[in-house]
């Protein structure tokens, strides 16, 4: 007689155990991180239920969002359970995650300190795991003109233009600019090759009556601001 196996899809769960009716009753911020995930993958694997596979991929991650926002789909479908359509799902609601943070800074218009440089940019770099380069232009009221990415690298470095920033600067009309760049590896020193580029940058752009008003390194969690530190 061939054994009858365990389905441990959601849709055969007890009514008060799945987090889909959870989530419609009570509202999604009542569910565990896991219970969001599940509704995601919708089903696990034999041994394990979506919540417990759930539960197993954020521990690898050290239960920490920011950690699972960077694992790619090569790295999620390694877990038992999940294919390349769940891990999909998966990177593309973290994605989504952080474009929502991003629409809640488009509301910073104007730059009076580096923690509203860091607000502004974190959502477009923070979590990303390789370099970048962005400058933010700011008219004479510190108003953000425009911001964009200068450059994008490996994870060791990114090649910054200075011709290209003073050039774009001067077809924004902009006085100040801002250069920021993400440390991938957590590392929150400025290296010799990041003071450098600042002290070309900030010669340069007086030449042109254009300040350099702050370089800013941004981690996963924190950053440093050349103004703050005194390194301009």
């Amino acid at each position: 007689m061939k054994e009858k196996t365990t389905s441990f899809s959601i849709k055969n769960w007890a009514v008060d155990d799945k987090p889909r009716e959870k989530l419609v009753a009570k509202g999604s911020s009542v569910l565990s991180d896991a219970e969001l995930i599940a509704i995601l993958i919708g089903s696990g694997n034999k041994s394990e239920s979506a919540v417990e596979l759930s539960k197993r991929i954020l521990a690898s991650v050290d239960h920490d969002l920011n950690k699972l926002g960077k694992l790619s789909v090569n790295q999620l479908v390694r877990f038992k359970g999940i294919g390349e359509a769940k891990a999909v799902s998966i990177v593309a609601s973290m994605e989504i995650g952080r474009r929502r943070r991003g629409q809640d800074h488009k509301k910073i218009i104007k730059i009076t300190g580096s923690k509203e440089v860091f607000e502004l940019l974190f959502p477009l770099m923070g979590e990303l795991q390789h370099e970048e380069f962005w400058i933010v232009y700011l008219n004479n009221s510190n108003k953000v003109i425009f911001k964009g990415q200068l450059s994008k690298g490996g994870i060791t470095g990114t090649l910054v233009d200075v011709r290209l920033v003073l050039k774009q600067a001067l077809e924004l009309s902009a006085v100040g600019i801002i250069l920021a760049h993400n440390h991938p590896s957590g590392n929150l020193r400025a290296s010799k090759s990041d003071i450098e580029i600042t002290e070309k940058l900030k010669t340069t752009a007086e030449a042109l009556d254009i300040k350099v008003l702050d370089h800013l390194i941004l981690t996963q969690h924190d950053y440093l601001s050349f103004a703050d530190e005194g390194l301009l």
